[in-house]
């Protein structure tokens, strides 16, 4: 009998069509980020956390391990179809927050797919971002109200998005999209 492969086919196709999907609402997030960020650069928090859309849907939907990550990079791949002069962009944030989500699922030890884990990694993810955007955007340059609701919308974004994600991935289950092969 041949080696199993650890991702059925089944789970990889799934991760490529979330992939898909949520790699063509990046694409939109990345054509709308310039004008927000000009006209009103307090909310770019909320448009950015749309990235964590690929891994919480295919975490909630398949609960194992590595389909966030390969859901961000096929997401990524595709925004990159899009707009390819980001795929930098697009492969190194699909690294960072797939590899967050793949972190506190492991930590885990992907036994706990309760929407707390979900949140704490948005939060976690949220962080994590508005700390490198902090320096990339000069927020300092803001009052200290602007300041303090610039970084919670990046922290806000991201479980906003979240909770998208799971109530997402909780309708594909009720719809018996994760088919399990008979034993």
């Amino acid at each position: 009998m041949a080696n199993r492969s650890r991702l059925s086919t089944s789970v990889l196709l799934t991760c490529a069509a979330i992939g898909v999907a949520t790699g063509v609402l990046q694409a939109a997030a990345g054509a709308i980020s310039a004008p927000v960020s000009a006209a009103l650069p307090i909310l770019y928090g909320l448009v950015l956390g749309v990235h964590v859309l690929p891994g919480v849907i295919a975490q909630e939907l398949l609960r194992a391990p590595w389909v966030a990550l390969l859901t961000h990079l096929v997401a990524a791949l595709v925004a990159s179809a899009v707009v390819p002069l980001w795929i930098g962009r697009y492969i190194g944030t699909a690294l960072l927050i797939g590899g967050l989500q793949e972190l506190v699922a492991a930590i885990a030890r992907y036994r706990h797919w309760e929407p707390w884990r979900f949140f704490v990694s948005a939060v976690i993810v949220g962080a994590v971002i508005a700390v490198a955007i902090w320096f990339a955007a000069d927020v300092s340059k803001f009052a200290l109200w602007g300041q303090i609701v610039y970084v919670a919308l990046f922290v806000i974004g991201p479980v906003l998005w979240t909770a998208v994600g799971l109530a997402i991935g909780a309708a594909l289950r009720r719809a018996g999209v994760p088919r399990r092969p008979a034993a």
